[in-house]
């Protein structure tokens, strides 16, 4: 009787035999050749062979991963990232329509997102951030229903955030920083229940926190909220602290006027909170200074009366990717 390492040995060399000697879908094919013809020689002198899966003794091209379903293999994953693809979107890319990681940052990119997006329904990872691409964010990402990490951001997005990323039910991460975004965040996204990290900072937003967290138990799971180099406006609502699992709250450079809420020291995970260079006054509540947690409280460039003190050394706050890590 064989015992159960050959027995696992003898499976995993029957799925390796399965997916040599299984067909890639035509249609991955044909849009992954259509792809290589559109990118530079970076990308194009790796990409050897006809068959981006590997053919023979040629190897699956690189970034590119496939999987076995029943007689074929299929995309499922494309990684072409850092080696300065340009020109506009690859539109074949959406004929990939098992993919479920597209990763084309820090390329140089240019022009719209092709509403085509929307057809990637088993997408969970979108990243392009670091291009140039522009236009609006199509809503037609809303249609993306599996979508669990969306990377906008250091591109030339412009018009309003959609609405229909509300319709994301997975959304964990949405990164929109760094564009020409105008008018308001939207207050539905506040619906998502997955929501952990939310950065529109540095576009061109307007409206107040408290449209923004209108709706009755908005963003449940958020941790970072990251509104920093806008326009909005008002005072921070002491509703802010229903979002309890708040740790960076990131408010700088922008219009925000008013006391700081007492009830703001009550986030019971409050680390680091960003108030500077907007038009606070009055004095901040000793309980900030008494909370466990708060390693950083930036104050200056307000009307704050004399004798405030910020909490810690003020530095530029940086997020590595690592933190996020997929």
């Amino acid at each position: 009787m064989a015992s159960r390492c050959e027995l696992l040995l003898i499976c995993v060399l029957s799925l390796f035999s399965a997916l040599a000697h299984s067909k890639t879908l035509k249609r991955d094919v044909k849009a992954l050749n259509e792809i290589k013809a559109s990118l530079g020689w970076r990308v194009v002198y790796s990409w050897v062979g006809d068959d981006p899966c590997g053919d023979g003794d040629l190897p699956p091209w690189s970034g590119v991963t496939c999987s076995t379903q029943g007689d074929y293999r299929v995309v499922t994953e494309l990684e072409v990232y850092a080696v300065s693809i340009v020109g506009p979107f690859p539109i074949a890319v959406t004929n990939l329509l098992d993919l479920t990681r597209l990763d084309l940052h820090n390329n140089k990119l240019t022009g719209p997102i092709p509403p085509q997006i929307g057809r990637l329904k088993r997408l969970k990872v979108l990243n392009l951030r670091w291009n140039k691409l522009q236009d609006v964010i199509p809503p037609e990402i809303g249609e993306l229903k599996r979508l669990t990490h969306l990377y906008l951001s250091f591109n030339s997005f412009k018009g309003e955030i959609p609405k229909e990323l509300a319709a994301l039910p997975e959304l964990r991460y949405l990164y929109l920083q760094e564009n020409r975004l105008i008018g308001r965040i939207p207050a539905e996204l506040g619906t998502l229940q997955n929501l952990r990290h939310l950065d529109v900072g540095n576009n061109h937003l307007v409206g107040t926190i408290r449209e923004l967290i209108r709706f009755d138990g908005s963003f449940p799971a958020l941790r970072n909220l990251y509104l920093n180099n806008n326009y909005l406006s008002g005072g921070i609502p002491a509703q802010l602290s229903n979002l309890t699992n708040l740790e960076i709250v990131y408010l700088s450079y922008n219009k925000f006027i008013g006391n700081i809420p007492f009830a703001i020291a009550h986030i019971p995970k409050l680390t680091y909170l960003y108030l500077d260079h907007n038009q606070f006054t009055g004095r901040i509540p000793d309980a900030f200074y008494k909370h466990p947690f708060l390693k950083e409280m930036y104050i200056e460039g307000n009307m704050f009366k004399s004798g405030v003190n910020p909490i810690g050394t003020h530095k530029v706050l940086e997020v590595s990717d690592a933190d996020f890590a997929v």
